[in-house]
């Protein structure tokens, strides 16, 4: 691609950025929830911006969407209906669609633009929506979680950060709405952002969903467009423990395996001190 003065700056903090050569701007729109553009990369290929942060770009997206929704999915031994609040992008649904046990997985996307700008700008991302077992739809998260008791084995949160539309993903009511969501043996998953830069949010996710499951683990995964590139996710079980996995249902990942999976698990002593506390 040609070299462009034009860069893509993402302030991840006031004392945090990172910086992308864009060599064109592909979409630009303000939709009724938040600005949304798509910019092509020299770096990283293209990539998906909201209201000014990175969401996902064609070279790294695969971690970030295996590892939310493989470690929660291998947990529980049986998915059959799984609930992905946010994510409209597709790709955790793309993960989720590679299990053969599961029968339905409903995308809940509060924002239906992202759902078109991504088959559009990222088929290869949005693919799973077009298998028959996906319901998609366009509704507040939250809400949908609320109405539906009982009804799910696996929940996974693929929010955006802690701003706008999505700070209500990251509240104790929130998790005890999934909680009543999930059948009895049913078990969530969430992002919960950077143990360098989000200690203080990790801590009080942590502590919420420790309060509300009986099973609380965080995981980490190495994601290099997301703040320090050191990323967390927190998973609250009602029966089933991610340690216990013994082998994988899917071999078709870039990211995930079995020896990932438990790796994951593993914290360094700074993240372990997060959770203890």
């Amino acid at each position: 691609m040609p070299k462009t003065d034009l860069w893509f700056t993402e302030l991840q903090n006031e004392d945090l950025t990172i910086g992308l050569r864009v060599a064109k701007t592909i979409h630009s729109e303000e939709t009724p929830y938040q600005q949304l553009d798509v910019y092509e990369t020299n770096q990283y290929g293209r990539l998906l911006v909201l209201d000014g942060c990175v969401m996902t770009t064609d070279k790294d997206e695969f971690v970030y969407h295996e590892m939310l929704a493989h470690v929660p999915l291998h947990t529980h031994p049986n998915p059959e209906n799984v609930l992905v609040v946010g994510g409209g992008d597709g790709g955790i649904i793309r993960e989720v669609v590679k299990h053969p046990s599961v029968k339905r997985a409903v995308l809940a996307e509060i924002d239906g633009a992202v759902v078109e700008a991504s088959k559009k700008y990222f088929p290869h991302i949005a693919s799973g929506l077009n298998d028959p077992r996906v319901d998609v739809q366009i509704v507040d998260g939250i809400k949908y979680v609320e109405e539906h008791a009982n009804t799910f084995d696996v929940i996974l949160v693929d929010s955006t950060d802690p701003v706008g539309p999505a700070v209500g993903l990251f509240s104790k009511t929130f998790y005890e709405s999934v909680f009543d969501a999930l059948k009895a043996d049913g078990l969530f998953a969430a992002q919960t952002e950077s143990p360098f830069v989000n200690q203080n949010l990790i801590r009080r996710v942590y502590g919420d969903i420790n309060k509300t499951f009986p099973i609380t683990e965080l995981y980490l995964a190495h994601i290099p467009t997301y703040p320090t590139g050191m990323w967390s996710f927190t998973m609250g079980s009602k029966t089933h423990r991610p340690e216990a996995v013994k082998e994988v249902r899917v071999s078709d990942t870039k990211y995930y395996n079995l020896g990932v999976h438990h790796a994951a698990l593993a914290l360094p002593n700074f993240v372990k001190e997060l959770v203890q506390k």
